[in-house]
């Protein structure tokens, strides 16, 4: 009895029995075979009891676990209150991972729940900054996607296909192809909107080869269909969407199958096919079955452009419930697509042209807003990011400078002789330590150099010198004087092309200009090449024989990429990590192997001449997997 007395009156006792209740109601809160009432009851009992020792971790994963709770049972109100309470907590106890959910949660319920744009883009830019001290590139590339999603939603094409790009160094290495796919088909969205169908025609195709998902994948290629419909190939839209149509995997009653039957009713009337009614109306009722409004929005304005030359009462009919339901779920863009055709049809309702040039006009100062808001919250997060590290940094230095006075102090004479004795063995292991690194860089360089003369003979003697016996041969034998000089320019385009890779680097003022123009000029007119980081690093402030070996090593990737990678797609970033300088280079071609690398004299230069000015280089490549460089030099 007086053991139960004595557990009973020790506090720590007391709060060890209250950890272990919420920790047994947090893990019920967890089991998805329970029904939502009863999760959310044994969440409320583990918060009751986790709310007396609030620094232990636990109380955050209980509020976190919580609003997820409350956003399923629809009670959006406790979201947004335990969100600020959640909040004030892990930033008191600088609980990084928490941080980083919490703030992608909130960009979730903000964007697809209570439709805020604005705000889900912050939340989901906070957790891309989380989750970057956190190094998880793939929840960093997704929050970045989602961002890009936002942009593209909000007509801010130009923006989302710059944050698209921005994810894609975070998206590509990955497993999971999915998002990748999702991300593919969101550029090609974006390129159809700014009007480029042709890039939107390639990223649709890679969207469609890239997910394993059979919804995606048809989804994707009804996009595709759209963008042919655009550029007027209506037969092979038609035949897409034909060919969608029949597949199984489609539900008859599904809004997806609804969109389908639409589009290639509207695809074949623009075709001039003959159309009835039914083609259009059968869509609608599905949609209207499964109360998609947007859905009823796309079906109303394809048949009032459908009844507008022959039955006008129809088509205004139709457009007017597009206005009605476009207020409804507040889209003023469709709703301004359908006033546009009602002044067609009723050009004397000055009603409708007054809302018309009112919501056009709305329209465009809104969309200019929402554009500069996003650049702008895009610059204020990268502003905050880098005075968080700042300040991190000083308070860092400020901590190691207590320290090092409170050492100082409590250092005595006899410490103080031994501190100057270690010094000076440490003075002559530095000297020592210099001669043999001073020594081992000369060997470098020397290697580096050896090995790139031997590169240079090695092709003089193989191109040129086989290209001139060649010649040679053919004036002997008195071959056709145009295959002869046809065979004398090839030469010549091999001399300039050696010419460019072996001229010195202009690595003054206009050092990047020289560099993306190498750039572009290597590129193949197959492929794509996407450049990131470039603005954040101070070129001035580099060694030239630092951007000399970079530019060559770049060169040298470009070449192998022109001759061996087939590549489609080729991503170069830069990053400025304090005084080092990272180069990431990725492309999507058929990748090589250790044996390929070893035998590519090129290739195994580049390591040498990186060795020499102190920095790493790393090649990451399998067969068919694409071919990643990570390069680190000191700057």
């Amino acid at each position: 009895m007086s053991s139960c007395n004595s557990r009973d009156g020790n506090p720590a006792s007391a709060i060890g029995v209250a950890q272990d209740s919420a920790l047994f109601y947090y893990k019920r809160s967890l089991e998805g075979t329970l029904s939502l009432t009863d999760r959310k009851d044994a969440i409320n009992k583990a918060l009751v009891s986790v709310s007396r020792f609030q620094a232990d971790s636990l109380y955050s994963r209980v509020l976190y676990q919580k609003g997820r709770l409350s956003l399923m049972s629809g009670e959006y109100d406790s979201v947004a209150t335990i969100n600020e309470t959640l909040l004030r907590h892990v930033v008191q106890m600088n609980d990084i991972p928490m941080l980083a959910r919490q703030h992608y949660f909130m960009g979730y319920y903000f964007d697809k729940v209570v439709l805020q744009p604005d705000s889900a883009f912050i939340h989901y830019s906070h957790s891309k900054n989380y989750f970057s001290k956190l190094k998880d590139s793939l929840w960093m590339g997704t929050a970045l996607f989602n961002m890009g999603v936002i942009q593209k939603d909000q007509n801010d094409f130009f923006g989302s296909k710059e944050t698209l790009t921005e994810a894609w160094p975070y998206l590509v290495h990955l497993e999971n192809k999915e998002i990748l796919a999702k991300c593919h088909n969101v550029l090609a969205s974006n390129y159809r909107k700014l009007l480029d169908y042709d890039n939107a025609i390639k990223h649709f195709h890679i969207a469609i080869k890239k997910t394993n998902s059979q919804g995606d994948e048809l989804a994707y290629r009804n996009n595709l269909a759209t963008v042919l419909a655009d550029m007027g190939k209506y037969r092979e839209a038609i035949q897409i969407l034909q060919t969608i149509r029949l597949d199984t995997f489609l539900v008859q009653s599904s809004s997806q199958y609804a969109r389908i039957l639409d589009n290639l009713a509207y695809t074949r009337w623009r075709s001039k096919d003959l159309i009835k009614d039914e083609d259009f109306l059968i869509p609608l009722q599905i949609r209207i079955k499964n109360k998609d409004k947007r859905g009823q929005i796309a079906s109303y304005t394809h048949l009032g452009e459908f009844y507008a030359d022959q039955r006008p009462k129809d088509a205004v009919a139709s457009l007017h419930e597009v206005v009605r339901l476009s207020k409804t779920i507040k889209v003023p863009r469709a709703e301004l697509d359908a006033l546009k055709l009602l002044m067609r049809l009723e050009p004397m309702n000055v009603e409708t042209r007054d809302r018309y040039i009112f919501l056009r006009d709305s329209l465009y100062v809104q969309e200019l807003k929402v554009k500069t808001q996003f650049a702008k919250y895009k610059y204020d997060n990268q502003i905050s990011q880098e005075t968080s590290l700042r300040l991190e940094k000083e308070n860092a230095e400020k901590e190691l400078e207590l320290t090092r006075q409170r050492t100082q102090k409590t250092i005595s004479l006899f410490g103080l002789a031994l501190l100057l004795l270690s010094s000076g063995f440490l003075l002559y292991f530095l000297q020592q330590r210099t001669r043999r690194l001073a020594q081992r860089n000369k060997t470098a360089k020397l290697e580096a150099t050896l090995e790139t003369e031997a590169e240079m003979s090695r092709r003089l003697h193989d191109d040129f010198g086989a290209g001139l016996n060649q010649v040679m041969l053919m004036v002997e034998q008195e071959v056709g004087k145009n295959t002869v000089l046809d065979t004398v320019e090839r030469l010549y385009d091999q001399s300039r092309n050696f010419s460019r890779e072996i001229n010195e680097v202009n690595t003054g003022l206009n050092f990047q200009e020289e560099l993306l123009g190498m750039l572009q000029y290597r590129t193949p007119s197959t492929a794509n090449l996407f450049i990131t980081g470039k603005k954040e690093i101070d070129w001035d402030k580099i060694a030239a024989l630092t951007k000399e070996v970079l530019y060559k090593v770049i060169q040298e990737l470009m070449i192998n990429m022109g001759k061996h990678s087939e590549a489609s797609l080729v991503t170069i970033g830069f990053n400025r990590k304090g005084k080092m300088l990272q180069v990431n280079y990725v492309d999507n071609g058929v990748g090589a192997t250790r044996q390929d690398l070893n035998a590519r004299n090129g290739l195994r230069n580049t390591e040498k001449r990186i060795q020499a000015i102190g920095g790493t280089i790393i090649f990451d490549s399998r067969k068919d997997d694409g071919f990643k460089v990570q390069i680190t030099i000191p700057i």
